[in-house]
């Protein structure tokens, strides 16, 4: 398989996690995610920034998570973010210091 071809399937698989998260998952959870992968929707538009500012196109985070979940942090909160509890909190501090904080 030629470059190319390598990198336009492999936006089109991100382009289809992407859809799945923003539109037919939205009951998944970050924490959740977060818990059990070691990402979620944050660490993805994360990427998506430095990848854009790798190019030299400026981008804030906002305007990245906006780009991936398709609307404002506040709105998907709004709409699909549920309560947590003190476990899954405790858990996802493990789970951000090993896999966001660089962490062991």
């Amino acid at each position: 398989m030629d470059k190319k071809t390598q990198i336009e399937l492999e936006a089109a698989a991100f382009r289809t996690l992407r859809e799945h998260l923003m539109e037919k998952r939205t009951d998944v959870q970050n924490i959740d995610m977060m818990n059990l992968a070691g990402f979620c929707r944050n660490c993805l538009s994360r990427w998506y920034q430095e990848a854009a500012n790798k190019q030299g196109i400026e981008m804030t985070k906002d305007e990245a998570r906006e780009i991936f979940y398709g609307m404002t942090m506040d709105e998907w909160r709004s709409n699909y973010q549920t309560e947590v509890t003190n476990e899954k909190k405790a858990e996802f501090d493990v789970a951000f210091a090993k896999n966001v904080s660089g962490g062991t």
